[in-house]
């Protein structure tokens, strides 16, 4: 099977895992661009990254969580895909009650979360698209 080479911005709070998910993600051909430690990610680095999907954890340290990044990115990019992985189990109740996530092509992983899960959960999101 062929599948695209994507080009990702990873958002997590936790080194190890980070550089985990980019090790993965680049071992299965994708391209890792851009990556934070925490949720002060400004708008130049969004525009700037041009990326095709976006793995965001939900609690970072910093002044925004991954909610309001994706928010950002949302605004920037309407139909970015935007994956989040995080260990906060109501989070897809909080994303239901803001709108600009409707309809969008959002969804969440619950950690501890298999890579394979990521990966795949990453490429059918992007044959949404």
């Amino acid at each position: 099977m062929n599948k695209k080479k994507l080009k990702v911005m990873i958002v997590e709070d936790e080194e190890d895992i980070l550089i985990l998910y980019k090790d993965f993600l680049s071992g299965k051909g994708h391209d890792v661009t851009t990556m934070y430690l925490n949720g002060d990610v400004g708008f130049e680095e969004i525009n700037e990254a041009k990326c095709e999907i976006y793995l965001i954890d939900y609690r970072l340290p910093g002044n925004k969580n991954g909610v309001d990044i994706a928010i950002q990115i949302l605004h920037k990019f309407p139909s970015a895909p935007i994956l989040f992985i995080t260990a906060y189990e109501n989070l897809h109740k909080e994303i239901s009650k803001i709108p600009i996530f409707h309809g969008k092509n959002v969804d969440v992983l619950l950690k501890p979360v298999k890579l394979d899960k990521i990966e795949s959960t990453m490429v059918g999101m992007m044959n949404k698209n």
